[in-house]
């Protein structure tokens, strides 16, 4: 036979179901208090209402004076107190009352709901508290007439109240400020902490409101809470919210300080200052350099007045890169006072910025090791982190992979990126302007469009492989010529620094591409002569048809589309042949070319001291004025020395 529930024993049955506050886990409590949470687009003065709570609550009548507010009407605070003052004396009708509440301020932000209901139990608690300050014995008969009507003799707020009226006040502060940088419309991914923050805000206005539930419940004596649970409850989630603002706060100090430097960039005083826009964070120390060649420490002053070759990379296979450089800082060094294109070598200064996910131990060590043993040039003493590196990765376009950008002693940009220019050019390509390497491309475009004109075989020129091509009229020398460069490219230092060489015999496959390329070469002699650059190719055409002459043979060596250097064949066969006695320069050098230019010269000299000096005769040649006549030597072409009646010319340059 069915049970039948009459009204009374439905309601008691719901009300049995009830729960407390403190009978609900986290995901509870958020889930229900994100079902009352719609939108938030009622209006509220949460600012002048936060002020005027903090004034009555904490009883400061030095604060500053609030004029008022509008939002939200006298009517809704009213409503919220008188709830909170009628709920009966169980913990489950604190947790039924806070629901209701919360469905009552739906329509308001978090901020907002906090700050109301603060607000509406300031309207008891401040009454209370003022009258309980006046003395019976007051004159002011209306005050003493509302203490009797407040029945405050018999009411009292005790510590545990005022502790928790502490507790909530700093909950409501770290609330508000959170909302006011929530509501500045920082991106989650500068500011992550703010979001982090946004999941501890539903507990926090949670627990404020039920903690002044309960402390309403306890000052009109209609309960007796154990107040301090629901105060150790609401600091618990208010700590966490802290340590959450305490990120955030730094976080946006960061945000504000790098948008200042953003700003800066592009106009900085001097290269120094720029230099610290990119390294240096505002409340952190001045980060000092290293000195790779002296092993002291200096300011990042020092660099004042210095054009400046900032090199950033990460720490791992960055050997090839600071041999490199090293080679470069020598280069700079042994000339400073050489002026190029109105830049002086020696103004011109490294610095090194490394850059890595996170540091450690391991990577601090290695730092360390490479600074201290392997650069000669200046690094950052800051351990510097791609959190850190904002500034470089968007204004640098730095990604990971080693760049060098130069900027000028007045912080300007010459070249974003020369790393690719100096590994292709090297000291050749100073002062590491972009249009300095399209200059150099264009002194050697014509060399490279007559090898593919006469079809000379190469397939594709790469900046980091060297190629050889040689010829000439003597099959012996041809012959061990070719031998000693496949022994050459088959030696392990040349394979144990992943060098790639190439060579290539003119007219091997085909006799007929030699007249072709010395009648191209030859054709550029014929050329109007149109300006500096001009002059440079009209120089080293002179100086392909005088290695053509030589009896035994001739050597081009390239380092990609850079001509390194045009050798006769005896002082370049013997370069190549004896690699061994030279191989160690290979390292110390920036590079393969670099090493066999300085050893090739060496034996060029020894070859050239070897001849005897070329006379001829003014009447040899029928003349009877003094003329311009070049040396007859096929390894020479030299303008001869007059003396006398006598050219003369001893087959080096006169400072030899």
């Amino acid at each position: 036979m069915a049970q039948t529930i009459g009204a009374s024993g439905a309601t008691h049955l719901i009300k049995s179901q009830l729960r407390g506050p403190f009978d609900h886990d986290d995901s509870q409590i958020l889930e229900k208090v994100y079902i009352t949470h719609l939108h938030d687009d009622k209006s509220c003065d949460t600012g002048s209402l936060y002020n005027i709570v903090t004034n009555v609550l904490t009883k400061n009548g030095r604060a500053a004076p609030v004029t008022g507010f509008q939002q939200p009407d006298f009517r809704t605070l009213k409503l919220i107190s008188c709830q909170m003052i009628k709920t009966p004396g169980e913990e489950k009708y604190v947790h039924q009352t806070t629901m209701w509440i919360l469905q009552q301020l739906k329509a308001y932000s978090w901020d907002a709901k906090a700050v109301i209901t603060v607000a509406a139990f300031a309207l008891e608690y401040g009454n209370l508290v003022y009258l309980k300050e006046i003395n019976q014995s007051s004159v002011d008969q209306v005050a003493n007439s509302l203490k009797q009507l407040n029945q405050v003799e018999i009411r009292s707020v005790s510590n545990e109240a005022t502790k928790l009226v502490s507790v909530v006040l700093e909950a409501l502060h770290h609330v508000i400020e959170w909302a006011k940088w929530s509501s500045n419309g920082y991106d989650t991914e500068d500011v992550p902490s703010l979001s982090r923050a946004l999941q501890e805000i539903p507990f926090i206005v949670y627990w404020t409101i039920a903690s002044l539930v309960a402390c309403t419940a306890n000052i009109v004596v209609a309960s007796d809470y154990a107040l301090s649970k629901f105060t150790e409850k609401l600091y618990s989630f208010d700590e966490s919210l802290n340590r959450h603002l305490i990120s955030s706060r730094e976080e946006i100090a960061a945000l504000d300080d790098y948008q200042r430097r953003w700003k800066r960039f592009y106009n900085p005083k001097d290269v120094v200052e720029l230099l610290k826009l990119l390294v240096h964070r505002t409340g952190t120390p001045l980060p000092q350099l290293f000195d790779g060649t002296t092993k002291t420490k200096f300011d990042i002053d020092i660099l004042r007045g210095n054009n400046v070759l900032l090199f950033i990379s990460s720490l791992d296979k960055i050997e090839d890169e600071i041999q490199l450089l090293n080679s470069l800082y020598l280069r700079l060094e042994s000339h400073p006072n050489d002026v190029v294109k109105t830049f002086r070598k020696g103004d011109f200064k490294i610095l090194w910025v490394p850059i890595v996910r996170e540091w450690d131990d391991v990577l601090n060590n290695k730092f360390t090791r490479l600074k201290n043993h392997n650069i000669k040039w200046y690094a950052l003493e800051q351990s510097t982190t791609l959190a850190d590196a904002g500034l470089i990765r968007e204004r640098l376009n730095y990604r990971g992979k080693p760049i060098v950008t130069v900027f000028d002693s007045s912080g300007h940009i010459l070249n974003e990126d020369a790393m690719d220019l100096i590994f292709q050019w090297g000291i050749d390509a100073f002062p590491f302007r972009k249009e300095d390497g399209d200059e150099l491309v264009k002194k050697w475009k014509w060399f490279w469009d007559v090898t593919r004109k006469v079809n000379l075989g190469i397939q594709e020129v790469k900046g980091d492989r060297y190629i050889f091509i040689y010829g000439g009229g003597d099959s012996k020398w041809m012959n061990n010529f070719t031998f000693a460069l496949d022994k050459l490219r088959k030696h392990e230092t040349i394979t144990g620094i992943d060098a790639i060489i190439e060579h290539y015999q003119l007219g091997k496959t085909d006799p007929k591409v030699v007249p072709r390329f010395w009648i191209e070469i030859e054709s550029k002699k014929l050329k109007k002569h149109e300006g500096a650059l001009d002059c440079e190719i009209q120089r080293i055409v002179k100086s392909l048809l005088c290695l053509k002459q030589d009896p035994q043979g001739w050597v081009i060596l390239t380092k990609g589309y850079n001509v390194k250097v045009l050798g006769h064949g005896e002082p370049m066969y013997k370069t190549v042949e004896e690699f061994d006695k030279w191989q160690d320069k290979v390292l110390q050098k920036e590079g393969f070319d670099i090493a066999f230019k300085e050893y090739y010269d060496i034996k060029l000299k020894e070859f050239e001291a070897l001849q005897p000096c070329s006379v001829v005769n003014v009447d040899d040649y029928n003349a009877n004025v003094i003329a311009t006549i070049t040396c007859p030597n096929p390894t020479c072409g030299r303008v001869m020395e007059v003396t006398s009646v006598n050219y003369k010319c001893c087959h080096r340059d006169a400072s030899a």
